[in-house]
């Protein structure tokens, strides 16, 4: 058993007892021995620290407390608010978005945010065709009439556009800086940018922090931007903490060592209750969830549709969220998060063993079969993905599917699941902005989206469906009052496709020192650097 099944077996009692003796085993102050440096502990799955090119949660944090974006996401994670751009105007159709800068804005080394910067940055995260450059599916071109001007077309109209400008991923980069270590926005960017390295040790943004090092599963260091333009930051420096698990973090905060645990889970949020730190439950957009590799080479048997839907009803949903975190979650129907347009009044996914022995038998099947499960070896959101996994395990036992379980790091996971692709898996997603869109860009099987590939539409192209692309063009084209129930029928759409199966959307704990004030949850940025500050 894992140190960290172990933990969760634990009652609240032992393992209040267990964490203080760690933290009493290691030499700590009371509080971080630098009052100026902000500490956080989380398991970092960074991909990459290039905007173009990031794509993971440490990532969120860290791109959109270097790198501005052109607009912001209000507390309320909904409403748009500005950040490089001081206004903007959208044409009636909503393809036309033009900005007009803040000629105030400049980037770390003092020179001035153009909107050639603008241009450059947007061009090459489209070229550069890593994870993130769907957010520049549909647009056309990019222009920069003038220094402080930026105008955007889109081939068909996207009325969710300005919210995909908030996340952390279309952050803007100082083009001189940037293009003198490799960088290119070229066409041929995928091919001729050499700049992925670069970005791993120096950062060219406008952003409150900049980038002082970085090493992998260790830790990542960010310094106060003295020439930032806006409000300054409260902390000088800002050090995220390798640590993989929900009771290490918990040691490093219950001795002083880290400031804020970004994963800890309920459990040991309940255990820690004291006067020297705070634990905020609050619900989230976040989930995870298993996925079926129709496509994948290791598949044992064709993933139809059938045997997705055998799967889907195999699932105790219920005794996943109370196995992973004790009841403080709630159920997912389709990959749009509660809460989002649409989600209102879809189907509750429920466990159903006669309907799926029933599938299994018209598959052929009738006795099951046998299956590898490969994810990443992590513990998000609350939520350790072994247990979850042990869960789904026993669950998928009842009706003859034996699965192996082969938890990975993630970038053994990524290559994986990128490559010849997994024919099960489980891991996680957390919101880019406030748009169901973005859930059907990743999650759809649409051509071209990120699953529609993981899931092996190339081999397996029955795995597309066509209507979610007529759906999601027609929502993105409809006036606000009727996205919903387009959305809606969208959601639908997905949850038929078993591609992608939600788990569990947990609520959110935050575990904070109590002299550290301003931490929140932010549906763009995760978490909000600049906002946070040490009681005096």
């Amino acid at each position: 058993m894992t140190m960290t099944a172990f933990t969760h077996k634990l009652t609240s009692a032992r393992r209040l007892a267990y964490i203080l003796a760690l933290a009493s085993s290691v030499a700590g102050p009371a509080f971080a021995a630098d009052q100026d440096t902000l500490v956080i502990a989380r398991s970092m799955d960074v991909n990459a620290l290039d905007p173009a090119r990031a794509f993971c949660d440490t990532c969120q944090i860290y791109l959109t407390s270097v790198y501005d974006t052109l607009v912001t996401l209000g507390k309320d994670n909904k409403s748009v608010e500005p950040r490089l751009a001081k206004s903007w105007e959208i044409n009636a159709d909503q393809t036309v978005f033009t900005f007009h800068l803040d000629t105030k804005a400049v980037f770390s080394d003092g020179s001035p945010v153009e909107a050639q910067d603008v241009k450059w940055s947007l061009d090459r995260l489209k070229s550069i065709k890593g994870s993130p450059s769907f957010f520049m599916d549909g647009v056309t071109s990019v222009e920069a009439p003038d220094a402080a001007t930026i105008v955007i077309t889109l081939e068909a109209s996207n009325g969710e556009f300005l919210n995909k400008l908030t996340a952390g991923f279309t952050g803007i980069v100082n083009k001189d800086v940037a293009a003198a270590n490799g960088a290119t926005a070229d066409a041929d960017a995928a091919t001729s940018d050499k700049a992925e390295n670069w970005f791993l040790a120096n950062s060219a943004g406008s952003g409150p922090f900049k980038l002082t090092a970085y090493r992998p599963d260790d830790e990542l260091r960010l310094v106060r931007n003295d020439a930032y333009w806006g409000s300054k930051p409260a902390f000088s420096e800002v050090v995220f903490r390798q640590s993989q698990d929900a009771v290490s973090q918990a040691q490093l905060l219950q001795s002083g060592d880290a400031d804020i645990a970004m994963q800890v889970d309920f459990d040991t949020a309940g255990s820690l209750a004291s006067d020297d730190i705070k634990t905020d439950v609050i619900p989230s957009y976040n989930f995870l969830y298993i996925a079926i590799g129709a496509g994948a080479k290791s598949a044992p048997i064709p993933m139809t549709p059938d045997i997705r839907e055998a799967i889907a009803s195999t699932i105790d949903y219920d005794g996943v969220i109370e196995f992973t975190v004790g009841g403080q979650g709630a159920k997912q129907s389709s990959p749009i998060p509660n809460g989002f347009p649409g989600t209102t009044g879809l189907p509750e996914r429920k466990r159903d063993l006669d309907k799926a022995k029933a599938l299994l038998a018209k598959a052929g099947v009738p006795d099951g079969f046998e299956i590898e499960a490969v994810y990443p070896n992590d513990n998000i959101y609350g939520v350790d993905i072994n247990l979850m996994m042990q869960k789904v395990q026993q669950d998928l036992a009842e009706v003859g599917i034996k699965v192996s379980l082969k938890p990975s790091t993630y970038p053994v996971w990524r290559d994986q699941i990128n490559g010849d692709g997994i024919p099960l898996t489980a891991v996680y997603y957390a919101p880019d902005y406030y748009g169901s869109g973005q859930y059907a860009n990743y999650f759809a099987m649409m051509p071209g989206t990120s699953w529609s590939k993981r899931a092996g539409a190339a081999k397996d192209p029955s795995v597309i469906n066509p209507k979610e692309a007529e759906l999601l063009s027609k929502a993105l084209a409809a006036p606000s009052a009727e996205q919903d129930a387009i959305f809606h029928d969208l959601g639908l759409e997905m949850m038929k496709d078993n591609i992608i199966i939600p788990m569990v959307s947990p609520n959110l704990v935050l575990a904070y020192r109590s002299d550290i004030e301003g931490v929140r949850y932010s549906a763009c940025c995760n978490l909000p650097l600049a906002e946070i500050s040490r009681k005096k």
